[in-house]
């Protein structure tokens, strides 16, 4: 029975997905501060059994597994959705958003996104994607009185819908091709399977690799993400940009752990050639865009290329490199897409580029965690971003391969010209709309305060975490 302790967080979080409801039934209009209380609450207390569960191999019956990866994954999703929800909190009550719906769609987003972190087995796969996924479509469209939010959720769903029948469809052709759905020896029995299975489960690898390629955002699977983007809640974009990807690169880093060394080698060109096609068809649009939130979502686009090159480097530099850079990827998207909901106006997220002129004055706190998670993104010193970038890079380098770091270091200087054009409007255009924004709010600030503190400081001193990861 001790096995089912490790299924108490994902029960946690259902619980409070559906007291989010419940209250929201019983009171009709409960308090946002109750509201965002009791979610944090519940989040708190599955990070904190997250925290306190041993290590262990895959448990309940092999369908879930629980080591040092996982747990540092599920943290950083917990975390993700709590810090998404401060952020989100004042923006909602602002904008008529803040009702049940938000607090329990979070909840059970994050219950999916925990499941898919520690899936061993294919069904806790699916289920734990689509449950997120479902969510997300909702909290996409959680702006009804805004048509792009609206559009932003159908240009979600109907690619993503074509996208999960593929990797649903792939799982079934690599069961049909070992007889088993268990995620690491179903993928050994492909990579040694004979004539007859090997070709049935070689398809359902890639039909997998193209589902997860499209949640990820990977070229070419990554033409949504600026539509996306731009029409959903700056703090849902939040939330979408930082939980779902960690998720989902979590699954894939499960697949890759899984695949026998003959598999990998076979499969490392193809990673290979993701990863530059992502960097490259994020970092080079982005110099063109005059709106903000597509300049983000390319710049999200980007960063999945250099966890590409992570992954590229793992089975020879271990999990440290990518497990940092996915920290540091997490704070520096909260920081940005949830700085700019609070600079943005009531009746419509901040976007133009020259509406962000002169807010570094007239707005300074949240201009400046703006300003620090885009420095960050670029890889400047002094910011997490910037030692994220050095360890993947040397990770890459030292297994041998240099050109795809070359591209890599590439892509982040032309990127950083995006970001700069951006910092320029905020400290050195003319103000155009002083008022703007909203105001903070207690919630806001402590998010505020805390992705920026965390960005600068392990800039400053990364030791202590790099040899927590080691």
């Amino acid at each position: 029975m001790s096995d089912w302790f490790y299924l108490l967080p994902q029960a946690i979080l259902c619980a409070g997905g559906l007291a989010a409801l419940g209250l929201g039934a019983v009171l009709l209009r409960p308090a946002p501060g109750l509201q965002l209380g009791g979610a944090l609450l519940f989040l708190a207390a599955a990070g904190a059994i997250v925290l306190a569960l041993p290590a262990a191999g895959p448990v309940l019956d092999d369908m879930l597994a629980f080591d040092g990866i996982v747990r540092f994954y599920q943290l950083l999703i917990l975390g993700s959705a709590g810090l998404s929800l401060l952020f989100a909190s004042r923006y909602a009550s602002l904008r008529g958003l803040a009702g049940d719906e938000l607090y329990a769609l979070v909840l059970f987003a994050t219950l999916g996104m925990l499941l898919l972190a520690g899936a061993a087995n294919w069904v806790i796969f699916v289920l734990g994607l689509e449950l997120f996924t479902l969510c997300l479509y909702v909290l996409i469209a959680l702006d009804r009185g805004r048509r792009t939010s609206l559009e932003a959720a159908l240009k979600y769903f109907v690619p993503g819908a074509a996208a999960a029948g593929c990797l649903i469809f792939g799982v079934a052709l690599i069961y049909a091709a070992t007889g088993s759905l268990d995620l690491a020896s179903s993928l050994a029995s492909t990579a040694a399977g004979d004539v007859a299975s090997f070709g049935p489960g070689l398809a359902g690898l890639a039909l997998i690799l193209l589902g997860v390629g499209f949640k990820l955002a990977l070229a070419p699977f990554h033409l949504w993400a600026p539509d996306v983007y731009q029409g959903a809640p700056a703090p849902v974009a939040a939330f979408l940009a930082t939980g779902s990807k960690v998720a989902v690169y979590a699954a894939l880093l499960r697949l890759v752990a899984a695949l026998p060394a003959d598999a990998w080698q076979a499969l490392a060109p193809v990673f290979w050639l993701l990863s530059a096609a992502t960097l490259l068809a994020g970092s080079l649009p982005a110099l063109t865009q005059t709106r903000v939130k597509r300049l983000l979502a390319y710049s999200s686009v980007a960063q999945m290329g250099y966890l590409l090159l992570a992954l590229l480097a793992y089975p020879a530099a271990g999990p440290a490199p990518v497990m940092f850079y996915a920290a540091a990827y997490v704070l520096m998207d909260l920081g940005a897409f949830g700085s700019l909901g609070l600079l943005s106006p009531v009746s419509g997220d901040l976007d133009a580029l020259e509406g962000f002129a002169g807010l570094g004055r007239t707005r300074p706190w949240p201009a400046a965690v703006l300003a620090v998670s885009l420095l960050s993104l670029a890889g400047l010193p002094l910011t997490m971003g910037f030692v994220g970038k050095f360890v993947v890079f040397v990770a890459v380098v030292r297994a041998g391969y240099p050109v795809l770091a070359g591209i890599g270091i590439l892509g982040a200087v032309v990127a950083a010209g995006a970001y700069l054009r951006v910092l320029g409007a905020l400290y050195f255009g003319r103000p155009v709309h002083a008022g703007q924004g909203q105001p903070p709010g207690p919630a806001a600030y402590v998010a505020l305060g805390l992705v920026g503190a965390l960005i600068v400081l392990l800039g400053i001193v990364p030791g202590p975490l790099l040899g927590l990861l080691r």
